[in-house]
């Protein structure tokens, strides 16, 4: 009798503990990633009263089996449902990440790792991703500085959000390319101005500016120049390029192009050297004081030119008086490279208007039509600062730029921010457009390299479903930032809870390596937005529970009668 109640205490306790974990299982049902437990029982021991025997060969008795009394029941083990899944919660936080599969995040106080499903992350006030309930750090592998790509080594905490991660740097535009249809009957392509293209391109320090390009008919049929005609900033201003002037393509290439440049006899005159207003009352310019100078030098053209004791004009003032009085007011640069064939020379050479004006020629030009009394000369072509372009007039097809497709754009005269960029032409030709050109220039190559930047604030942060975190910049650049690193046990169930979610290897569950696993190596990925939920199954915990209870009540039965049995015991002494 005494030993039925040891039974049924042992009993009573068993089921005790069983509702112990029933009761966490169900405490837990909300718990983020909560793994349930479960418990199966074993005999404590047993009371052997009379050995086995065998069988007797001799006097033919058989044999007679052992004659145990069982001592009741203990609890033999507590399983984790370590592996099972949870269901996904969606969250719509880009920081809350849920792993599918067997693997763990990685997670530490500063001093040692632990192990956690909860994906419940956040960033803290130093920028390190983090766990929201306790604070410690997430850790995962940081990206290698010289080749931009993650390195498996030792894990650390993930500091996405540090000072350096915040903005991207700018960078200088080092490619361009010019594409689309060039129609030769455009009415812009073939006017004194041209047609304007426009590259946008950034410097080292992220300023954008746009280099204007003209482009421009000449009389040879399927060939066109090309010249870069000024620079202007991100406030639509125009920055001085003077430094510069051979910054694009060629200097002082022959460009066929008849034109007429007629003198404005009704509101100039030329009295010997000096030009003058039509009734010879103002002097304008006296040649001869441009007699002998650089034309193309920038600093000459910035130096004072007096003019009847007027010191206040600048060569360029000169020079651009000479240009309006030949009609092409606005246009002086074009008009200082218009050239004609120069006889004197064998063979003949062209010579530009600039040269004319240098060597005090530029009046023996002009000739008088007796009849309409008009002053005039013909320009064979014009010097061209850049390139030309050359179509095949049969195919419409792009030939090339002097043996090759590419011109260069040097302003590092200008500024030592910039960077040298080569301009692609190969991808336009010469086809019937109904007279409309559709060429652009855009910057980058046609794979968008090269393009350059201005500075980037970070605008967002996404993780990929291998761990990998990556930045967008307003830029429109991305950079990888590091990857969430996960470890992997060969028995999970083994892990030993340490409270707040968190687990902790055993001697049974494997030693983490402090490296970890890419959580895709074993089929499995994260899911950013959603949470992954208790594995508690409510209606199996009920169930238990009703089982559960009737046991410890067969059990308190036992207790009882043997009590009982007691009591009539003790009364045979009445």
């Amino acid at each position: 009798m005494m030993r039925s109640l040891f039974s049924g205490v042992a009993g009573l306790k068993t089921h005790q503990t069983k509702m112990d974990v029933i009761g966490n299982n169900i405490a837990n049902v909300n718990t983020t990633a909560y793994k349930s437990s479960s418990i199966t029982f074993s005999d404590l021991m047993s009371q052997t009263t009379q050995n086995a025997s065998g069988a007797n060969a001799t006097t033919g008795v058989g044999g007679t089996n052992a004659k145990q009394i069982g001592l009741g029941v203990k609890a033999g083990a507590i399983n984790m449902n370590i592996t099972g899944q949870g269901s996904a919660q969606s969250t719509g936080n880009p920081f809350d990440i849920m792993i599918t599969g067997d693997n763990f995040f990685v997670v530490s106080n500063g001093r040692d790792n632990f192990f956690t499903r909860d994906g419940s992350f956040y960033v803290d006030g130093a920028g390190n991703l983090a766990m929201t309930s306790t604070g410690y750090n997430v850790m995962g592998w940081q990206v290698d500085p010289e080749t931009m790509e993650i390195k498996m080594d030792n894990v650390s905490a993930l500091r996405i959000m540090s000072a350096a991660n915040m903005t991207y740097p700018p960078e200088a535009t080092t490619q361009g390319y010019v594409s689309g249809i060039l129609d030769k009957n455009d009415t812009d392509v073939n006017s004194t101005s041209g047609k304007t293209l426009n590259l946008n391109l950034y410097d080292a320090l992220g300023y954008s500016y746009t280099a204007r390009l003209v482009l421009k008919t000449t009389d040879t049929e399927g060939q066109y120049s090309v010249e870069f005609a000024k620079l202007l900033d991100s406030n639509g201003d125009e920055v001085d390029i003077s430094a510069a002037p051979n910054a694009f393509g060629t200097p002082n290439t022959f460009a066929p192009k008849e034109s007429t440049v007629t003198f404005n006899t009704d509101g100039y005159a030329w009295n010997g050297t000096r030009l003058t207003s039509a009734d010879g009352t103002i002097d304008y310019v006296d040649i001869a004081g441009l007699n002998g100078m650089d034309l193309t030098d920038p600093a000459v053209l910035k130096g004072t030119y007096t003019v009847n004791g007027d010191d206040t004009k600048t060569v360029q003032d000169a020079l651009d008086v000479i240009a309006k009085a030949y009609g092409r007011e606005g246009s002086t640069d074009d008009f200082l490279k218009l050239c004609t064939a120069d006889t004197s020379t064998d063979p003949a050479t062209y010579k530009a208007i600039r040269d004319y004006i240098a060597d005090g020629s530029l009046t023996t030009l002009a000739t008088t039509d007796a009849t309409t009394g008009v002053t005039s000369f013909q320009a064979d072509g014009s010097l061209v600062n850049g390139a030309l372009l050359s179509f095949d007039p049969n195919t419409g097809e792009f030939v090339g730029i002097g043996g090759g497709t590419n011109v260069g754009l040097d302003l590092s005269a200008v500024s030592q921010n910039f960077s040298p960029i080569s301009i692609d032409f190969s991808a336009i030709s010469m086809y019937n457009n109904n007279g409309t050109s559709t060429v652009t220039a855009t910057s980058g190559d046609a794979k968008g390299l090269g393009s350059g930047r201005m500075l980037g604030d970070m605008i967002g942060v996404s993780v990929q479903k291998d761990g990998m975190i990556y930045a967008s910049y307003d830029n429109g650049m991305t950079k990888l930032l590091g990857q969430i690193a996960t470890a992997s046990f060969a028995n999970p169930s083994g892990l030993e809870k340490a409270g707040d979610n968190l687990y902790s290897a055993t001697l049974n569950s494997g030693e983490f390596d402090g490296i970890g696993v890419d959580v895709t190596s074993g089929g499995g990925y994260m899911s950013t937005g959603v949470l992954e939920m208790s594995n508690v199954d409510l209606s199996q915990e009920f169930t238990d529970m009703i089982t559960t209870q009737r046991g410890f009540q067969a059990n308190s039965r036992i207790i009882t009668v043997s009590d009982t049995l007691l009591e009539e015991l003790t009364n045979l002494k009445r």
